[in-house]
């Protein structure tokens, strides 16, 4: 998880909140808000273990303010959550988010004017439904995160 800053069309600024899985690159959620807490975190947390029914081991984070919030702590350690915290000024800690952000930064966010905050989130779950089901990764044998996904299931069983 991380945190990409941008601004609407009329220089408010906003974040969004990227959770995105290292193994599979499938991008679970992006938050987007004026302001994002530690509280929000953990609200974005619960809202994909209600619809995964499933939460991750281990969880890469810097240490900004929202993840180092006693929220967020009390959740990770709730629900058996290892938070693992990138060194201070150290972004290749955590590279895959760090590619994914670029990416998000140079296909979505540079290319679209936001008029509202609910623009910004329509605009980007469309980017992100594009990125999960469309675009290959030479990472996943040229297969999209969602293809991958479901290979990754089929195989289980």
């Amino acid at each position: 998880m991380d945190f990409v800053a941008d601004a609407l069309f009329d220089g408010r600024k906003f974040r969004s909140l990227t959770i995105v899985d290292n193994f599979s690159r499938y991008c679970h959620a992006i938050r987007v808000g004026k302001s994002i807490k530690g509280i929000d975190v953990v609200e974005a947390l619960e809202t994909l273990k209600r619809e995964n029914g499933t939460v991750p081991k281990r969880i890469q984070v810097d240490n900004g303010s929202e993840f180092i919030s006693k929220d967020f702590d009390r959740w990770a350690y709730e629900n058996k959550v290892v938070l693992d915290y990138s060194r201070p000024g150290k972004p290749t800690d955590n590279p895959f988010i760090e590619s994914f952000n670029g990416s998000f930064r140079d296909e979505c966010l540079n290319v679209n004017w936001f008029l509202s905050l609910d623009d910004a989130y329509e605009k980007i779950s469309n980017w992100v439904q594009e990125y999960n089901t469309f675009r290959p990764h030479s990472s996943l044998n040229e297969l999209t995160p969602a293809q991958f996904v479901a290979n990754c299931k089929q195989n289980e069983y």
